[in-house]
C-alpha cells in the first residue's frame, strides 16, 4: 500500500531539513497522492464482503459510522505535521478495535493505523507501535470471544504495509535530497562558469584597452607634428579594436557553455536518481577552448537525457581519450537499444560536432544497448 511520506531521520540535518521542506511543498498534493485515494476502497470492501452485515442492520450502521469517523482522519493524515501522526494512528486503531467485535472488517482500520506510523515515525517507534497494536488487537479478540488466530492477518498484512511505507518514505527522502544536490551542482557550475568568463574578459580586455589607451595618447601627440605617424597609430588602434571585438564575441559565445566536469557530475546524479550506475573513465585533460568543452558537455547531457527517458538501462559507461591531436568521447549503455531514428537532439548534436571538424557515430540494436562515439580534432587554437 503506497501512502503519503513524511519526515525521516537523515545523516545531514541541514540537508534533511531542506529536503523535507522541498518535498512537502512540492508533492503534498501531487498526482500520485491523489491516486492513492483509491486505497479508500479497502475501507468499503467489508460492507460488500461481510455477509453478517447483510442481516444485521445495527452492525451495518456501526460500520458506516466507523467509516464516517475514519475518513476525516485519513484526510488529516495527508496534511498533519509528523508530531500529530501518532494521534491519528491511535485513533484509527481504536476505531478498528471498537468495530472488530461487531464486524471483522474493523481490522482494516488497524492496518491503516500501521501504515500511518510507517510513513510518519522513526523505525524503532513504528516497530514498538506495531507490537503494541498487535497485542491490543489480540486482547480485543480474546475479550470478544473471537479466535486469536484472527490477529495473524492483521499482523502480517499490517506489517508488510507498514514496512513498505517506511521504505517508500526513505526513498522519497533520498530523492528529495538528490534533487537538492543536483540543484547545488548546477548552481556551482554556473558560478564557476561566471568566474571563468570574468577572468577571460579581464585577461582579454585589460591588456587590449591599456594598449589602445597608450596608442591613442601617442596618436594625439603626433597628430600636429607628424600626421603620417599619427595615422599609422590610429590604424593600429583600429586593428587592435577589431581584434578585441572578435575575441570578446568568442568569449561571450561561451557564456552558456557548460563545463564538462560539471556536466559529468550532473549526469551521475541524474542517472543515480533513475537507478542507473555510471562508470566514468576520464583522464586529466588540458584546458580546452569553450567551443570544444561545450560540445562535449552538451553531447553528454543529450545522451544521458535519452538514456534516462528511453533506454531502461542499468549501467552506463563514459570514456574520454585524448592525445595531442584529438580526443574521443564514448557513451554506452546496456539498455534495450533500438534502431536509430534521427531527431532534433541527435541532429543538433551531430551538427555541433561536425562544425568543429569532428564526427559522431551511434550504434544501437534491440537488446544490445546503445553506444555513442564522438571524435574531435584538437588544433592549437582549440586549447585555451
Amino acid at each position: 500500500m503506497s501512502l503519503p511520506p513524511s519526515v525521516a531521520p537523515d545523516p545531514s540535518p541541514a540537508a534533511a531539513a531542506s529536503a523535507s521542506s522541498e518535498f512537502d511543498s512540492t508533492s503534498h498534493w501531487s498526482l500520485w497522492r491523489r491516486v492513492n485515494l483509491v486505497y479508500l476502497l479497502f475501507v468499503f470492501l467489508p460492507l460488500l464482503l461481510d455477509r453478517s452485515l447483510r442481516t444485521d442492520a445495527s452492525a451495518w450502521l456501526a460500520s458506516l459510522a466507523a467509516i464516517a469517523v475514519f475518513l476525516p482522519l485519513y484526510w488529516a493524515s495527508y496534511v498533519a505535521q509528523p508530531a500529530r501522526q501518532l494521534s491519528i494512528a491511535i485513533a484509527m486503531a481504536l476505531i478498528g478495535c471498537v468495530l472488530t467485535p461487531i464486524s471483522f472488517g474493523g481490522n482494516t482500520f488497524v492496518i491503516y493505523a500501521l501504515a500511518t506510523v510507517g510513513w510518519s515515525m522513526a523505525v524503532p517507534h513504528a516497530v514498538l507501535f506495531y507490537v503494541l497494536a498487535s497485542l491490543v488487537y489480540a486482547a480485543v479478540l480474546k475479550l470478544s470471544g473471537m479466535p486469536l488466530m484472527l490477529v495473524l492477518p492483521v499482523a502480517m498484512i499490517g506489517g508488510v504495509v507498514m514496512f513498505g511505507a517506511m521504505l517508500g518514505r526513505i526513498q522519497d527522502r533520498r530523492n528529495a535530497v538528490l534533487r537538492l544536490t543536483q540543484d547545488e551542482v548546477r548552481r556551482l557550475a554556473r558560478m564557476n562558469e561566471r568566474e571563468r568568463i570574468g577572468r577571460d574578459l579581464h585577461d582579454l580586455l585589460g591588456h587590449t584597452l591599456s594598449l589602445i589607451a597608450i596608442k591613442s595618447e601617442l596618436a594625439g601627440k603626433l597628430i600636429d607634428r607628424d600626421s603620417a605617424a599619427a595615422a599609422t597609430q590610429i590604424g593600429e588602434i583600429e586593428a587592435i579594436a577589431r581584434k578585441a571585438l572578435g575575441e570578446v564575441r568568442e568569449a561571450v559565445s561561451g557564456i552558456r557553455a557548460s563545463g564538462f566536469s560539471a556536466e559529468l557530475a550532473t549526469a551521475r546524479l541524474s542517472l543515480l536518481s533513475a537507478g542507473v550506475s555510471l562508470d566514468a573513465r576520464i583522464p586529466a585533460l588540458p584546458e580546452l577552448a569553450s567551443t570544444i568543452e561545450s560540445a562535449l558537455a552538451l553531447s553528454l547531457r543529450e545522451a544521458v537525457t535519452n538514456i534516462v527517458r528511453h533506454a531502461a538501462a542499468d549501467r552506463v559507461e563514459v570514456e574520454l581519450q585524448a592525445d595531442p591531436r584529438s580526443l574521443a568521447l564514448s557513451i554506452s549503455d546496456d539498455g534495450r537499444g533500438a534502431p536509430i531514428k534521427p531527431g532534433n537532439g541527435l541532429t543538433g548534436m551531430r551538427e555541433r560536432i561536425e562544425q568543429l571538424g569532428g564526427r559522431l557515430v551511434v550504434d544501437s540494436a534491440p537488446g544490445v544497448g546503445t553506444r555513442l562515439r564522438i571524435w574531435l580534432p584538437l588544433r592549437e587554437e582549440a586549447l585555451a
